[in-house]
């Protein structure tokens, strides 16, 4: 690890311009920038010292490309990261104290004395810190306070997961700072997940922690969680004349916990009709054989559910081939179904009840307004709030996001880029 001062130099005169390109920006000068004010932000807020180490941390947002709610389920994804970041300048202080300041927020302090869950933390930024840091301790390393001081464009609440890029941040600079950066991309995704299951509180699945760890695009088979199998696919959009449009619809994930814990939560209740835990264990066809029990068992919306894993699993497969073989028509095609899907089987487009607002309907109708039968968009993520996600052809992104501002409001449109690393230390 470099010293703070040496750090600062090397970004100031370009030397770490190759580090910083495997961010996939696509504006050398603007991340150099952006870094500097980070390095900036850690000096004004902590101070430094001739003797300071520090080191520099990016952790990607991800874009769910297919295989909407299946991970948990133990089913197929199809993920990749995108060029939105957690960046993090990041120095160990010698103490037992964590001390996260995200630019904008308050500061975060965690006292690691104490690793275990405190419901008092539940859903806050401290509630990962003190759960990456445990679960680092669990595997048998010595670990420390630190000071780290973080800016964000993975936007909260966006659907590309910044809770995710969040906790992979600090489990590359725990894994940098006190494991000698022994731990791999996929464990530190298990570990994030841990933290977001275990103390944050949010039973989420393991796709948005190893996309963002793993980075460029993966199909993921999560029939062994404890062992997922990662395979890297070339998603090359611009050769298929299509790019990614992120479009924000308007509204939040601010206390829709319980309406993402209900998929999971009803999915399992069609697996446990059967004796088994997921549905990955239980076969379609024993599903429509005993659809009437089922029904009065576990409720229509359950069924529904368990029915788009079935599909979506599938297709997640299916979606990673066809971008693998360059088949535009049947990616796209395959990406429309993925939506219709969540729309209509899974239900995670509007929250139950809401009657007036219905921010994520409104943006889907408009992106197929606006696209007028070419390209393709759906809901990605968890769902109810956030973002939806549109493969747009790339002479038309200009006009497609015009009429998207236009629909719903201006800077709602987003063209990102496929990012080719995960979590790293630049």
């Amino acid at each position: 690890m470099r010293t703070w001062n040496d750090l600062y130099k090397m970004l100031k005169n370009g030397e770490m311009d190759r580090s910083l390109m495997q961010t996939g920006c696509e504006d050398i000068n603007a991340y150099r920038t952006r870094a500097t004010e980070v390095m900036n932000g850690f000096e004004k807020t902590f101070g430094v010292k001739e003797d300071t180490l520090a080191a520099l941390c990016s952790a990607p947002g991800r874009t769910e490309i297919c295989g909407n709610h299946t991970d948990h389920q133990h089913g197929h994804v199809l993920a990749a990261a995108v060029n939105l970041d957690f960046l993090a300048c990041v120095s160990p202080n010698g103490t037992q104290t964590v001390h996260f300041q995200s630019e904008g927020w308050p500061m975060t302090t965690v006292d690691l004395s104490d690793l275990k869950q405190q419901e008092a933390e539940k859903e806050t930024t401290a509630s990962l810190v003190r759960g990456v840091m445990a679960e680092l301790a669990k595997a048998g390393y010595t670990i420390g306070g630190f000071d780290m001081y973080a800016v964000s464009n993975v936007l909260p609440g966006s659907g590309l997961s910044s809770s995710a890029a969040c906790e992979i941040l600090l489990g590359v600079a725990g894994n940098h700072l006190f494991c000698q950066d022994e731990l791999d991309a996929v464990t530190l995704a298990k570990i994030g997940q841990k933290a977001e299951n275990q103390y944050f509180g949010k039973p989420s699945g393991l796709m948005d922690q190893t996309a963002s760890s793993v980075g460029d695009a993966v199909a993921i088979d999560f029939a062994d969680p404890s062992a997922p199998i990662v395979r890297s696919v070339t998603a090359n959009l611009e050769e298929l004349g299509l790019a990614l449009c992120i479009v924000d619809c308007g509204a939040d994930h601010a206390a829709l916990t319980g309406e993402y814990a209900s998929i999971p939560r009803e999915m399992e209740q069609v697996a446990a009709f059967f004796g088994k835990k997921v549905l990955r264990e239980v076969q379609e066809e024993e599903v429509l054989k005993a659809m009437p029990q089922l029904r009065r068992a576990v409720g229509d919306r359950a069924v529904l559910r368990a029915l788009h894993f079935y599909a979506d699993d599938r297709r997640a497969v299916e979606e990673a081939d066809a971008l693998e073989r360059r088949d535009r028509d049947a990616f796209l095609q395959l990406v429309k179904e993925s939506g219709r899907s969540s729309w209509e089987l899974l239900q995670n487009i509007t929250p139950a009840g809401a009657v007036e607002a219905q921010d994520m309907a409104i943006a889907l109708e408009a992106a197929e307004i606006a696209l007028n039968g070419k390209g393709a968009c759906r809901v990605h993520g968890g769902g109810f709030a956030g973002t939806i996600q549109a493969f747009v052809p790339t002479e038309s992104v200009s006009e497609f996001c015009e009429k998207m501002e236009l629909m719903l409001r201006k800077g709602c449109c987003h063209v990102l880029n496929i990012r080719p690393t995960g979590g790293i230390v630049l």
